[in-house]
């Protein structure tokens, strides 16, 4: 096989492959084979025709139109891989040639490809992320909401304040006619939410079991935005009462058997997701400005494609659009308040922005030759199968799924980008707000105690085989 590659812009080369007659052989025994199955040959068995015959019944030439997109597709990732291109999206077969007893078979073939650019040197990029701290407020705070989670409902006789629960009637007209789907009975509302509607929550606070009162709201659903008539009717007004912050609560509430216990319980728990946090705030902005450090054309074609996917997956997937699922997409554009063309637009520049990350961190990942290991890759594959709720006896069957579907490749993907973004940020200057500069503990919290748990279990393992 012979392949020339033309450069026709920054992000797209054309591919001229020419490939000898007598190594199509492997591609023509296998349309030999396909054919000789489908054919129906009068005295011999399925498969079992010469191919002469078959020649005869059917043509030479359409048993070799056969073996073309084998051998379009084979030849080309040999081109692809002997001349260092690194295709991006799907490649466009612009010209090709039949297959002739004989001659050279070929292919033109022009595909995007990863453009050329330099790395900027890792240790010039600077970040700066928030300074970690756990207040006192913060704890009581975090309390607090431990005790909201304790709470009950007592029925009260009194006006209904902010912060009560109201059971209500309510009755939406129009021209004194009922609202379709505009009537609910013995709903509980918690006063001040907000989550009903327009001026609902300011005509509730004051009134008491029994009141009733009209307020004029504007409707959602099939009437968004028109204005309604709205009968209230309030027949419970409760109040929420919390637990006492002592020790019973501690028990009742956790594992612990004082107040003193919990509150340092609790001041552990956000201390570490604010280590956590401030981690992942120093890769984000670690990443952002690797990108920005970079001049990366992208090759529109990729992106357009990657978008209109994702477009048409919203509005019914590739069976074609379906009526309910344009109804949902419409939907959520009235929703998000966005026009289709401002929605696409945004889809534009999340696609562009994950195309140029992982474009930079493929690029430091070939040049630091960075890879999976097969224990990273197990990790990984657990952890998503714990997350979708995957029972034991099926895992082994949701790690075929994602064999067949690609999905393995894509999470080996993923994880070697994230290895060379963790090259990228060991070496950037990350600072916090207070100017401190953070430690590889900072921006990769209790990797070394898990570290230090895998050698100690090494260790133990290597003294029971002893």
């Amino acid at each position: 096989m012979k392949s020339t590659v033309e450069t026709l812009s920054p992000t797209r080369v054309r591919l001229s492959v020419e490939v000898p007659f007598e190594e199509l052989a492997p591609f023509i025994n296998e349309a030999y084979k396909t054919v000789g199955q489908q054919v129906r040959v009068p005295g011999f068995r399925p498969g079992k025709a010469p191919r002469q015959v078959i020649d005869q019944r059917i043509g030479r030439e359409s048993v070799y139109a056969q073996a073309m997109d084998p051998a379009v597709q084979a030849n080309l990732n040999k081109a692809v891989t002997e001349n260092d291109v690194n295709a991006l999206g799907r490649p466009e077969l612009t010209e090709v040639k039949p297959i002739e007893e004989g001659k050279p078979f070929e292919f033109v073939v022009e595909t995007d490809v990863t453009p050329s650019f330099e790395l900027p040197d890792f240790a010039s990029l600077k970040v700066t992320v928030e300074a970690e701290g756990v207040s006192e407020e913060d704890i009581d705070k975090d309390l607090e909401s431990q005790r909201l989670r304790f709470s009950s409902l007592k029925t009260v006789e009194r006006a209904a304040a902010e912060g009560d629960f109201v059971v209500l009637d309510l009755l939406a007209t129009q021209d004194g006619a009922e609202v379709e789907g505009g009537s609910v009975t013995g709903m509980s509302h918690e006063v001040g939410s907000g989550n009903l509607l327009d001026g609902l929550d300011e005509a509730l606070i004051g009134m008491s079991a029994g009141d009733e009162k009209t307020i004029q709201s504007t409707l959602a659903g099939e009437q968004e935005g028109e204005t309604a008539d709205v009968a209230v009717k309030v027949t419970q007004v409760k109040e929420r009462e919390l637990p006492e912050l002592d020790d019973d609560f501690a028990e009742m509430a956790s594992q612990f058997d004082t107040l003193a216990e919990l509150r340092d319980s609790t001041r552990e728990r956000l201390e570490t997701q604010a280590r956590t946090g401030k981690a992942n705030e120093a890769r984000q902005k670690t990443l952002e400005a690797l990108v920005e450090a970079v001049e990366l054309p992208l090759p529109e074609k990729v992106v357009s494609e990657d978008v209109e996917h994702e477009i048409m997956h919203m509005k019914g997937g590739h069976d074609g659009e379906t009526a309910e699922a344009l109804a949902q997409f419409d939907e959520y554009l009235k929703l998000m308040g966005k026009s289709e063309d401002e929605f696409k637009a945004e889809m534009v520049a999340d696609s562009e922005a994950r195309l140029r990350q992982s474009i930079i961190l493929g690029k430091i990942a070939r040049e630091r030759e960075l890879e999976v290991s097969g224990e990273l890759m197990t990790a990984e594959v657990v952890r998503q199968a714990q997350q979708r709720g995957v029972p034991q006896d099926q895992f082994q069957k949701f790690v075929d799924e994602l064999r067949t579907n690609g999905g393995l490749q894509q999470i080996a993907a993923s994880l070697r980008q994230q290895l060379a973004l963790e090259e990228v940020v060991k070496e950037a200057s990350i600072t916090d707000a207070s100017g401190t500069e953070l430690t590889e503990e900072d921006l990769f919290p209790g990797r070394k105690a898990a570290e230090a748990d895998a050698e100690a279990e090494d260790d133990e393992e290597e003294k029971t085989e002893d």
